[in-house]
């Protein structure tokens, strides 16, 4: 289906949830106080080079419930949107990374919450098995399960760089495994990473395309304090994307990209304090509005450039 608009032309996500969920969705992050194989020592200890504690930063409190963290984090909410569903998204670390009974645990908690019409699962594609998927299904048919993916680029060499400790084939796997169960998949990638040019960037949408993917959250590197990134940069003074080349990239990208697929983010957050480059990226709306604009101005949209 097309949930194109006059200003957006590519399938946003609002307008996917306001025509599936006929109200507004707003998504609450949750730290569930998972871990990681590329932190715990299973693969790797240093984690994913851009790594910034977890990449939960926007998560609520891991020392409360998961139902008082959804309770302190919509009452803040309430106050903007009213009548408002959620979706609970389970943010920080790979959160399938754990014993089936616990996993349990956590997402029956979050199953048995008023007002949530979903759960959304970031993890990654080498903490999926068979019987985690098919627990997953079953919660499918209660409440809508999404299963967010990190990918992040599909050049092997820049996943070596930056210790990602994960091959194509892996994410693969997963994918495959995800949609025998027909689960959706939102996958991660990331603009601008140390030395990847554009070609890399384009080809990692081909490598999407030719996968059953119904999402994609773009996101531009961010050089965060107290990451192994920040010291690389430091001393090797990569090239980080400014503003005009992360949209040309973008709109590059949702050109080629297939015309199903769901856009469900073009810009990355971070907390202020610890954002060290690039400083365009605190203007979330600015760089939001800069892409739709370059859309609009040239005639472009979702899928124009695609070939089955």
């Amino acid at each position: 289906m097309n949930y194109f608009t006059k200003d957006k032309p590519y399938n946003s996500l609002n307008e996917y949830y306001k025509k599936k969920y006929n109200t507004k969705i707003a998504k609450i992050a949750i730290n569930a106080s998972f871990t990681c194989p590329n932190k715990d020592g299973t693969k790797s200890y240093l984690g994913c080079s851009f790594c910034s504690n977890g990449s939960g930063e926007f998560a609520g409190d891991s020392n409360l419930s998961i139902k008082e963290q959804f309770l302190q984090i919509k009452k803040v909410m309430d106050n903007k949107w009213k009548n408002t569903k959620y979706i609970l998204y389970f943010q920080a670390n790979s959160n399938t990374y754990a014993k089936l009974e616990k996993l349990k645990e956590i997402y029956n908690e979050a199953l048995n919450i008023d007002n949530v019409v979903g759960i959304d699962i970031a993890t990654r594609s080498d903490c999926l098995n068979e019987e985690i998927v098919k627990y997953l299904s079953e919660l499918n048919k209660i409440k809508d399960i999404t299963v967010e993916l990190g990918l992040q680029t599909s050049n092997e060499k820049t996943k070596e760089l930056i210790n990602r400790q994960e091959t194509n084939q892996e994410f693969i796997d997963a994918v495959n495994l995800l949609r025998k169960y027909n689960i959706e998949v939102v996958c991660h990638i990331i603009n601008g990473l140390p030395y990847e040019t554009t070609s890399d960037m384009l080809n990692t949408i081909d490598f999407i395309n030719n996968l059953d993917i119904q999402g994609v959250k773009f996101h531009s590197l961010l050089i965060l304090k107290n990451t192994r990134l920040e010291k690389e940069y430091y001393e090797k003074n990569f090239h980080i994307l400014s503003l005009e080349e992360y949209v040309s990239i973008t709109v590059a990208q949702i050109v080629k990209l297939k015309p199903s697929i769901i856009i469900h983010r073009l810009s990355a957050d971070s907390s202020l304090e610890d954002l060290i480059t690039p400083s365009w990226t605190r203007k979330k709306f600015v760089v939001m509005n800069e892409i739709d604009k370059k859309l609009r101005k040239e005639n472009l949209y979702q899928g124009k450039g695609w070939s089955k």
